[in-house]
């Protein structure tokens, strides 16, 4: 996008006309008239030039975006995160490229760039909502809990098994002042916590032990046990003797000095000054102004403008369907006893429980290549990056869900990741293995995520960006081509795929009953287990979860009874015309979109088949 430099002066020109108050009437009135003139090209290259500045800009101000995608850049940085540097220069941003974007005339574009701009200015309004003052009063001073803060995220990051890479001294340089970075903010969620104890807007009781316990468990490990110390038992062979003498007692020096002080500094402030003062309830809406963020949250999670209400009861409906058909399974297997009866069955019997963590991972395997036969009929677009499939690591498995997808890279260098939990194995059952690799796996996260990051045709936002109700919405429906592709004909897999589907239907109805309408931890468990095969252990760590992200477990059955509802408009519309790979493809070819945007996408590729 370089061709252009009168495009890219119509950009700024346009920009200074929705920034600057005091640019003259004269000259917004000649802005105004060279945008509406602009062709379908000058208003791509308008828009792309936007994006690409956009990109730019946020990679400076978030490094870890970069390194993610194996950007080296600002390799030696974290970001600026807990200051209000940070949350100005987002906003700001936010601000600039709003004013922008709708400096291009959107009647200009093609079908595919109105996608685009859509996607754009919602993200940046979204943006806008999120750091208002209301907003990050109840927001900022709650940094931490056991599912979101650096402490649960960073260790894996800098341990040589995942993005950050070690294959240089500069790399392992780079750690090292990441490191430091890393004490720093440590100290900073502090400071924010300390600004919630003044303004009475706490996190619960349950979410900070559950931290003060995981933050014992780190410091608990030797340093050289630790993951902070994993590099340096990964040298490449072009590190010399020396540099490894040098950095190996760096490392031990930073660990020790740095990131373990830090980590009982937090610790102790936790347990010692914030904990006597945490909420005892554990809903948001019994935390002061947590009834109104918990109705923002709902519509930047589901992107659809939903309450608490109408997703309880779309709760309640569903567990009911679901229940029906498990009924049926429990017939089909011969089981005598009630349903109840059935899922303490398949929470004890000891035909479902996996033998080892090495047992799973050759099952989960085998599932893969299962799934890989029968994608050709489905799908004609498909990633090329590889996908591997690993157990939790033992330092964090205790916290995890059942099991979770990671990222590869752009350009297939690093595989996405499929994480399963091998947690108190005696706990665990093989029920709903198919469904879960379905999910998280292939056609799941992994086909969403990679083909968004390797169409380089997006821009970077779409390709690396997304919505909670479109992704998991996605790996919920995935899951529900296992019919289809005659992997639930075994009734015990089916109970499996039904019972996660039942996971996504309770939690409308757990999330909601927490957040608005008073549930306790105990009351929501008890809600879970008698309406699922599910364990104990396994409802617990969802529980606690909804506790510790509010809404977000509200996304996945949204997300997919849309695009299952867009599924059955479009070859209803189509009929003979209607495939359902090129329906796959359409879903997925732009990235992650916001429901909305989505239909109408969707409504268009009808129109133009019908045509």
């Amino acid at each position: 996008m370089t061709g252009r430099l009168s495009t890219l002066a119509l950009l700024a020109t346009a920009s200074l006309a929705f920034a600057s108050p005091a640019l003259s009437a004269s000259s917004t009135a000649v802005a105004a008239t060279a945008v509406q003139a602009m062709s379908q090209s000058q208003a791509h290259d308008a828009l792309f030039a936007l994006f690409k500045k956009s990109d730019e800009d946020n990679l400076r101000r978030n490094p870890l975006s970069a390194l993610s995608r194996g950007d080296l850049r600002y390799a030696d940085q974290l970001g600026n995160y807990l200051t209000k540097e940070y949350n100005d220069a987002e906003i700001a941003a936010a601000k600039s490229e709003l004013a922008a974007l709708r400096a291009i005339p959107r009647d200009a574009l093609s079908p595919t760039d109105k996608i685009a701009y859509d996607v754009f200015e919602y993200g940046n309004v979204q943006t806008l909502k999120g750091f208002e003052p209301e907003i990050m009063a109840l927001t900022e001073v709650r940094p931490v809990n056991h599912f979101a803060g650096f402490h649960t995220f960073y260790p894996t990051f800098a341990s040589g098994k995942s993005a950050a890479p070690f294959k240089t001294v500069l790399d392992y340089e780079n750690n090292l002042k990441r490191h430091r970075q890393y004490a720093e903010i440590t100290d900073r969620a502090i400071g924010k916590f300390r600004e919630g104890l003044k303004s009475g807007v706490l996190e619960t009781k349950l979410t900070i032990k559950n931290v003060i316990e995981q933050l014992d468990t780190q410091l608990k490990q030797p340093l050289d046990q630790s993951p902070f110390y994993g590099p340096i038992g990964m040298f490449p062979e072009t590190v010399s003797a020396a540099d490894r003498t040098r950095l190996t007692a760096e490392y031990k020096d930073v660990i020790g000095n740095v990131i373990y002080p830090a980590h009982k500094r937090l610790r102790d402030f936790l347990a010692n000054e914030y904990l006597p003062h945490a909420r005892d309830q554990v809903g948001l809406s019994q935390m002061k102004g947590g009834a109104k963020l918990y109705q923002f949250m709902i519509e930047q999670t589901t992107t659809l403008p939903m309450t608490a209400d109408q997703l309880h009861t779309l709760g309640l409906s569903e567990v009911a369907r679901i229940r029906g058909e498990m009924e049926k399974v429990k017939n089909e297997v011969g089981f005598k006893g009630t349903l109840q009866q059935f899922f303490e069955d398949l929470r004890t019997n000891p035909k479902y429980k996996p033998k080892s963590r090495e047992w799973l991972t050759e099952e989960y395997y085998r599932v893969g290549k299962a799934v890989d036969a029968k994608v050709p009929e489905y799908f004609t677009l498909v990633p090329k990056t590889k996908l591997e499939i690993r157990p939790y690591e033992p330092f964090r498995e205790k916290f995890e869900a059942g099991g979770s997808y990671q990222q590869g890279t752009p350009d297939g260098s690093r595989p996405g990741i499929f994480y399963f939990n091998a947690y108190d194995l005696p706990s665990r059952t093989t029920t709903g293995m198919t469904t879960l690799y379905l999910h998280e796996g292939a056609p799941g996260h992994h086909f969403q995520i990679s083909l968004a990051q390797e169409n380089e045709a997006l821009p970077a936002f779409m390709r690396f960006g997304g919505n909670t109700a479109y992704v998991e919405g996605w790996a919920l429906y995935a899951e529900t081509l296992g019919y289809e592709m005659g992997f639930y004909k075994d009734p015990i897999q089916r109970q499996g795929t039904l019972d996660d589907e039942m996971l996504r239907a309770m939690r409308l109805v757990v999330d909601t009953g927490l957040h608005s309408k008073g549930w306790t931890r105990d009351q929501s468990i008890e809600y879970m287990v008698s309406n699922s095969g599910l364990t104990r252990t396994e409802v617990t760590a969802e529980v606690e979860r909804y506790i510790a992200i509010p809404s977000q477990a509200l996304a996945y059955k949204v997300g997919a009874l849309t695009i299952q509802r867009l599924r059955k408009k479009a070859a209803a519309a189509l009929g003979s015309k209607f495939d359902i790979r090129e329906f796959h493809a359409i879903v997925l070819d732009t990235g992650s979109l916001p429901l909305p945007i989505l239909e109408r996408k969707i409504d268009d590729w009808i129109a133009s088949k019908k045509s």
